[in-house]
């Protein structure tokens, strides 16, 4: 891939002075956001209406391990949980399920939920951009100003500037760069929602073929044995890495897992991930095992993970156990899954400018300075929380008037409680009259 990644730590700096390391540039892949940005939130295997709660937590860990992954860094996350092939693997099950209904009123849908949250994104760093220092490249002339488009109908990469603004500014230099990165697995999951008529009629009369002719495609073109260069080669590297999982979404949505012996797809499932740690073994980059520098490591890896994911799928109607006490982070990951991708980026350097003012506090800064720099990764996984949180609240209702919802503030799940004083906790119901309390 030719997207830049997180260096994996921040120097350290003299106790009083105010942070300023470069903050590490957005990596390949997370979402890592909404099945992610813009996907229908009604899951493959409720087929009588409701959710699957196990698709539910999988998309959320998907965010959890895309915010940490583009702090830290950690290369083995990669490994561990291929976040971004489970988001293209959960929509491409969704897309397949809309797809029982005419195909252009799924796309029409679909581009109504994406564009509407991308848009509020764009209105804000957009105009930043330019404030900052960018301006029109004359060699381009209008093809400058179409790909500027981009950031209305994200058919390409859009363009920024790689350093605006002082050195001395609110916003690290790269800011821009970092702001943008989140576009790529926008323009990639537009293009998957695109082709996915065709790609559907081409699964259903050869399945296991066009399953796997994305990953021939990343053996081409992903592998250096066939080039192709600027943002066309990026986007055909991104299909071919994730077309996989993309389709082995339709083949949970029609069942088709069920129908093969588990030992044989979990068998098949590991070879060809172990094929892909063999492939990466051997195409090490200096960010060591970070799977989303190689793309054919990181399409096998993802398809063998998420066909395990998907054989197993339990398909949930509340979650189990100790897992409950999770549903209403988990319900609002999901229901906010493209704000927390889109923003959670830029949110990150907000955090840097906030903890910089512990210098300030007196004592802290003079006796603890050396801890604030150990820690300073930590603060910032902290602080964004409460960040996303902000934001949320901020421009998350857009999600909900793109399809077409009433707006929420804080769509969590939990019921709001708009009884009468007296009908709350502790307050006994008359007899006969169940369920009043927290209507």
């Amino acid at each position: 891939m030719t997207h830049p990644s997180y260096p994996s730590a921040y120097p350290q700096q003299p106790p009083g002075e105010p942070h300023t390391v470069p903050f590490p540039v957005f990596p390949v892949q997370p979402p890592s956001p909404p099945a992610v940005p813009g996907e229908d939130q009604q899951p493959p295997a409720a087929k009588a209406g409701g959710r699957d709660r196990y698709l539910d937590l999988l998309r959320a860990v998907a965010l959890v391990r895309v915010v940490v992954f583009h702090l830290f860094g950690w290369a083995w996350l990669t490994v561990l949980f291929p976040s971004m092939g489970v988001m293209f693997a959960l929509a491409g099950s969704l897309m397949a399920r809309s797809l029982a209904r005419p195909a252009w009123s799924v796309l029409r849908g679909r581009l109504r939920r994406l564009l509407p949250p991308m848009w509020a994104f764009a209105a804000l760093i957009v105009p930043m951009m330019f404030v900052m220092g960018l301006k029109p490249v004359r060699e381009e002339g209008i093809w400058w100003f179409l790909k500027l488009g981009c950031y209305i109908l994200p058919v390409g990469s859009p363009p920024f500037p790689w350093e605006s603004g002082s050195e001395s500014g609110f916003l690290e230099q790269s800011w821009a760069e970092q702001a943008a990165g989140p576009l790529w697995y926008i323009r990639a999951y537009l293009w998957f929602v695109l082709a996915s008529p065709l790609l559907l009629k081409a699964f259903r009369r050869l399945p296991w073929a066009t399953m796997l002719a994305p990953v021939g495609l990343t053996a081409v073109i992903g592998t250096g044995l066939v080039t192709v260069d600027g943002a066309t080669g990026e986007a055909l590297v991104d299909f071919g890495t994730f077309g996989a999982c993309w389709i082995l979404g339709f083949v949970h949505n029609d069942g088709l897992l069920k129908k093969v012996p588990r030992y044989i797809s979990v068998s098949s499932a590991a070879i060809i991930m172990a094929f892909g740690l063999w492939w990466a073994s051997g195409h090490l980059t200096e960010e060591g095992w970070n799977l989303d520098e190689i793309p054919l490591a990181q399409a096998t890896w993802s398809l063998g993970f998420c066909a395990i994911l998907l054989q197993y799928a339990p398909s949930w109607k509340q979650l189990p156990g100790r897992l409950a006490g999770w549903d209403s982070p988990i319900t609002l990951a999901n229901n906010r899954a493209v704000t927390i991708y889109l923003w959670h980026n830029l949110l990150f350097m907000a955090t840097m400018p906030v903890i910089d003012q512990l210098w300030n506090i007196p004592w802290v800064g003079d006796h603890l300075g050396t801890y604030i720099d150990a820690s300073y990764n930590v603060l910032m996984l902290i602080l964004i929380w409460p960040l996303i949180g902000v934001m949320i609240v901020a421009v998350g209702w857009v999600e909900d008037v793109a399809a077409k919802r009433r707006p929420r503030l804080w769509p969590n799940g939990e019921p709001k409680r708009t009884g009468k004083r007296g009908a709350g906790r502790g307050t006994p119901e008359p007899a006969g009259v169940p369920g009043r309390r927290g209507r």
